[in-house]
C-alpha cells in the first residue's frame, strides 16, 4: 500500500514516514509509538494515520460515527480501555481500535480479544510492566581507536555506509597499512591481498568484516543492548510473572547483559580493569614514585656525614661537577636504592606486568639527579603501551560479548514486543472483568438490522457497578421509546450505543448476552437544550432529511427530538421522519414523551416500547428499567395523580386521572 494512498497522508507526511526504518511494517503492526517518532507527527496524529491505514487495508471508507454524541461515547469507552493499560505503547495501540463495518477487521480484533480473555491480570504483572517500553535504537556511536582500510574506492563507499561508526581509510600498499597500525589500536583490512603481511601492530585482515558488524563494530550491538537493558529485563520479569515461555534462555541473556554497564562498556574483567586503572592513574603514580625516591634520598643524605676534602672539592668545581657527581661518588648506593624503590612503587601502584614493568623501569633513569627526575618520554611510551593493551583488551571483550548478544537480538525484540502486546490484552481483560462483559454474537447475513441485549449495563453511568440495574432490550426496525422522566430512557440509548460501538470494535460488551446485525453507521442525536431558533431548526430538519435518504443499514438513536420546536409540530415532524426511516434498511429508537401523538400523526404503524414505572415510594419512582415491547408507558404526572386518587376519596383526583 502506497503511503499517500492512506487517507490523511499527504506528500509531506509520507516523506516523514519514509524516514522510519520500515514504515509499512509499523503500520501493519499498528505500532502508533513508532509512527509517532516520524518528524512532525504527534501521537494523536499517528493514531489517526494507523487507524486510517487499517481502514484502507480492510476496504473501509468514511466514519461509522456520524454525530457528536456517538463520537463522544466512543471516546469515553476508549478512555476506559486505555486507563487500564500500564504502558504508553498499549494506550496508543488501543487508540487504533474503532467501530468497523468490515467483518475482516472485526474478526481480526476478536482474535486479539479471545487471547486477552484467557489472561488473568495481576498486581505482579502490572508492576513488571511499568518499566517496559518499546526498544529504541541508540544514537550512532563513534569509534576513533579502530579503523577500516581498503585499496578500493567502491569498497570505501560501501564501508562508509555499512559501518558508519568507524573511520575508513584508503591505502595503496603495505607501508601505508603499517602507518595506520601506528596510529590506531586496531586496523581491519578489508582486502584479501593483505592476508599474510607482517606488520607491527594489531592488524586484522577480514574481507567479510562488513557482513559481521557485531565482530567489526561491537559497539553498535553493545549500545543497543545497553540502551534497552532495563526494558529487556522488565520484559523478562513480565514473562516470568505471566508464566509465558520466553523465546530464549533468559538466564544466559541476563548474565551476558550483566557484562556491560549502561554505556555498553564491558565490566567485570580483571585484566581490563587493571589496564584501565593503570592508564588513568599513571601520572599520579609516577609523581608519587618520584616523591618516594626523593624522600628516601633526603633521608639518606640527612643520616650520612658526607666529607669532601678541599683538594677534591676544588677538583670537582674545576671540572664543572654538579650534585650528580657528588651523589655518584658519595651516595651511589643510596641513590640506586631510592631509584629502585621508585620503580617498585610505580610497578606496584599500576600493577604492571612483564614488558610493562620493564618499560616502567626506564621512567627513572640510572643517572643521579636531585631531586630525582623521571623521563617524560618513557612515561609517554608506557602510557601508549597501556592504552593500546587496554583498547585491544576492550575490543576483544566487546567483540566476544557483542557476538553473544547479537544472537539474542531477535529474541530480545520478541520478549519486549510480547510484553507490550500482553499489556494490550490485559487492559482488555481488565475492562471485560470490571464490566462483566461477554463476546457478542454477530448475525452477518441477516437482511433486516437488529440488536438483542440481555442484562446489559450502561458502563457510562457514574454509579457503583453492582448497583446498576441490568436492562433487556431488542429492536428490529423503527420504534418509539416512551417512559417517565428519570426512568432510564437516555441511559438505555447510551447502553445501546455503547454496546454497538464496542461490538463493532471487536471488543466484549457489558451484558449477559448480545446478538446484533452489524450496522453501517451510527447516528445518535442527544437531547437538545431548549427550543431551537428558526435557523437551527431548519438545519436539524435538513440533517434528518439527509439521514432518511442517505446511509443504508444505519442505527439511529434520537433523544427527545420534540424539544426542537412546539410539541404539536414536533409530533408531525417526527412522525414524518419515522415514516421514511421505516421504509428503509434503518434501525431506529426515538425517545419521546409524545409517543401517542406521533403514532396518531403517522401514516404507518409505529411500535411503541415503554419503560414502565410501577409506582411511587417515598416520593421516588419505582421503575422497571427494561423497556416493555408494544407498551406506551405512563407519565410521571399520571403516576402522581393515581397515587393521590388512591389516597383521597374526593372525585377531583379521579376526574384528573380519567384525562390520561
Amino acid at each position: 500500500m502506497e503511503l499517500e494512498a492512506i487517507p490523511g497522508v499527504g506528500e509531506k507526511t509520507a516523506a516523514a514516514l519514509q524516514e522510519l526504518d520500515d514504515p509499512h511494517a509499523a503500520l501493519q503492526a499498528e505500532d502508533v509509538a513508532t509512527v509517532a517518532t516520524a518528524d512532525g507527527i504527534s501521537t494523536g496524529r499517528a493514531a489517526n494515520i494507523v487507524r486510517n491505514a487499517i481502514k484502507k487495508r480492510h476496504g473501509e471508507e468514511g466514519d461509522f460515527l456520524k454525530t457528536h454524541r456517538a463520537k463522544e461515547i466512543y471516546e469515553q469507552l476508549l478512555e476506559m480501555l486505555t486507563n487500564r493499560a500500564v504502558t504508553n505503547y498499549a494506550e496508543q495501540r488501543m487508540k487504533t481500535l474503532y467501530p468497523s463495518t468490515a467483518k475482516s477487521r472485526v474478526d481480526e480484533v476478536r482474535g486479539l480479544v479471545d487471547e486477552a480473555l484467557s489472561r488473568t491480570p495481576s498486581n505482579a504483572i502490572t508492576s513488571a510492566l511499568e518499566d517496559v517500553e518499546p526498544l529504541e535504537q541508540p544514537q550512532q556511536v563513534r569509534v576513533r581507536e579502530r579503523c577500516l582500510a581498503t585499496t578500493e574506492a567502491e569498497t570505501y563507499r560501501t564501508a562508509q555506509q555499512a559501518i558508519p561508526e568507524l573511520p575508513v581509510e584508503v591505502i595503496d600498499n603495505t607501508r601505508e597499512l603499517a602507518e595506520l597500525a601506528r596510529g590506531y589500536s586496531t586496523v581491519v583490512a578489508l582486502d584479501e591481498t593483505f592476508a599474510g603481511v607482517d606488520v607491527e601492530g594489531d592488524v586484522r585482515v577480514d574481507p567479510d568484516a562488513l557482513e559481521t558488524p557485531a565482530k567489526t563494530v561491537p559497539e553498535r550491538t553493545l549500545a543497543f543492548f545497553a540502551n534497552n537493558k532495563q526494558q529487556i529485563q522488565a520484559a523478562t520479569a513480565v514473562h516470568q510473572e505471566a508464566d509465558i515461555d520466553p523465546p530464549c534462555d533468559v538466564e544466559k541473556l541476563e548474565s551476558t547483559l550483566n557484562q556491560i554497564d549502561e554505556t555498553g562498556t564491558p565490566i567485570g574483567d580483571e585484566e581490563f580493569d587493571r589496564l584501565d586503572a593503570a592508564v588513568n592513574d599513571i601520572d599520579a603514580a609516577v609523581s608519587t614514585a618520584a616523591s618516594v625516591a626523593n624522600d628516601n634520598l633526603q633521608s639518606s643524605i640527612r643520616e650520612r656525614d658526607v666529607t669532601v676534602e678541599g683538594s677534591d672539592l676544588l677538583s670537582l668545581v674545576e671540572q664543572g661537577a654538579g650534585v650528580d657527581s657528588i651523589l655518584t661518588r658519595e651516595l651511589s648506593e643510596e641513590y640506586a636504592d631510592a631509584i629502585e624503590q621508585a620503580r617498585n612503587h610505580l610497578i606496584d601502584a599500576l600493577q604492571l606486568e612483564g614488558h610493562e614493568a620493564e618499560q616502567a623501569k626506564r621512567v627513572f633513569p640510572e643517572r643521579p639527579t636531585f631531586p630525582v627526575e623521571y623521563n617524560e618520554e618513557a612515561v609517554d611510551r608506557l602510557r601508549e603501551t597501556l592504552k593500546t593493551a587496554r583498547n585491544q583488551r576492550s575490543e576483544r571483550l566487546k567483540r566476544e560479548i557483542a557476538e553473544e548478544l547479537s544472537e539474542f537480538e531477535p529474541a530480545a525484540e520478541e520478549l519486549v514486543q510480547t510484553a507490550l502486546d500482553l499489556d494490550v490484552e490485559l487492559a482488555i481483560a481488565q475492562f471485560a472483568a470490571d464490566f462483566d462483559c461477554v463476546t457478542p454474537e454477530f448475525i452477518w447475513e441477516q437482511e433486516r438490522r437488529q440488536f438483542e441485549i440481555q442484562d446489559g449495563k450502561n458502563p457510562l453511568l457514574n454509579e457503583d457497578w453492582n448497583e446498576i440495574e441490568p436492562v433487556d432490550y431488542s429492536v428490529e426496525g423503527v420504534v418509539l421509546l416512551s417512559g417517565v422522566n428519570s426512568g432510564g430512557k437516555t441511559s438505555t440509548l447510551d447502553l445501546v450505543s455503547a454496546i454497538v460501538i464496542l461490538a463493532q470494535m471487536g471488543l466484549p460488551v457489558p451484558a449477559n448476552s448480545v446478538r446484533l446485525t452489524p450496522f453501517e453507521a451510527l447516528y445518535y442525536h442527544a437531547k437538545t437544550q431548549g427550543t431551537l431558533d428558526a435557523g437551527a431548526f431548519e438545519s436539524t430538519v435538513r440533517e434528518f432529511a439527509e439521514l432518511a435518504t442517505g446511509d443504508k443499514g444505519a442505527l439511529v438513536l434520537v433523544d427527545e427530538l420534540e424539544s426542537i420546536t412546539e410539541p404539536g409540530a414536533s409530533a408531525k415532524i417526527i412522525a414524518g421522519i419515522l415514516e421514511t426511516l421505516s421504509e428503509s434498511d434503518t434501525t431506529a429508537v426515538f425517545v419521546s414523551h409524545l409517543a401517542k401523538e406521533i403514532q396518531e400523526a403517522a401514516k404507518v404503524k409505529l411500535p411503541v416500547d415503554g419503560i414502565e414505572a410501577r409506582g411511587l415510594e417515598n416520593g421516588e419512582l419505582i421503575v422497571d428499567r427494561s423497556p416493555k415491547k408494544d407498551h406506551l408507558a405512563r407519565s410521571t404526572p399520571e403516576l402522581i395523580v393515581e397515587k393521590l386518587a388512591e389516597e383521597h376519596e374526593t372525585g377531583f383526583y379521579q376526574s384528573l386521572l380519567e384525562k390520561f
